[in-house]
């Protein structure tokens, strides 16, 4: 049994979208970030091609960058957005946020399907575990899995970087306190995907990482 981890690198911000499956076929698709109809379609092949069924639809947090394919995915496969809670006001927010970045969003239907810590995200023969790490906005996610030993951060946490923090829900004393007494905790083997850029693990950020 093993989980693999599909990347793609959507919209102007690249941003990273993930689509985690195991050998059931089911996979769970993280921050849909594909706005064009070239990035839809390079999801829908992956997913068509590999005989993939999605069955849920979660984000590490709602920032427009990483919701901006949600609206697709649900017209495709039916998927509502789960999410934290303390992320709605950018869910909601979001198509405005799209006007003033100039960038095109077909919003997802309203409403998310409530995400916390402790919660179990199920797929075929597989679970992700969750973390709430807030400071990069309020309701911030991870996802990771014990035996495969990765965690999918969002913006939390980069190869030699962090989140920004100045934007609505921000604050950089919580984030420091999410990456350093929370995923950190996670253990130093653990491979770390993040919502931009690319991979690295928790030792290399503990050792490297010039702002932590």
């Amino acid at each position: 049994m093993a989980i693999n981890i599909k990347k793609f690198v959507f919209n102007p911000f690249q941003e990273n979208t993930y689509i985690v499956y195991d050998e059931s076929g089911e996979c769970v698709i993280i921050d849909a970030g594909c706005c064009t109809q070239d990035e839809q379609d390079i999801l829908s092949e992956f997913i068509e091609t590999g005989g993939l069924k999605p069955v849920k639809l979660i984000n590490t947090h709602c920032h427009v960058d990483h919701i901006m394919g949600n609206g697709y995915i649900y017209k495709k496969f039916g998927l509502k957005t789960q999410a934290h809670k303390d992320e709605t006001d950018n869910f909601e927010n979001a198509p405005e946020h799209a006007n003033l970045f100039d960038v095109k969003f077909s919003p997802p239907p309203s409403g998310l399907i409530e995400l916390n810590e402790g919660d179990k995200v199920k797929f075929g023969n597989s679970v992700l575990e969750i973390l709430h790490l807030p400071g990069h906005s309020a309701g911030s996610l991870a996802f990771y899995n014990k035996v495969q030993k990765f965690v999918l951060v969002g913006d939390v946490l980069f190869k030699d970087s962090i989140g920004r923090t100045d934007l609505p829900g921000g604050n950089f004393e919580t984030l420091m306190i999410s990456i350093k007494e929370k995923l950190f905790s996670l253990g130093d083997e653990f491979v770390v995907y993040s919502g931009h850029g690319p991979e690295s693990t928790i030792g290399d950020e503990k050792r490297s990482n010039p702002f932590v």
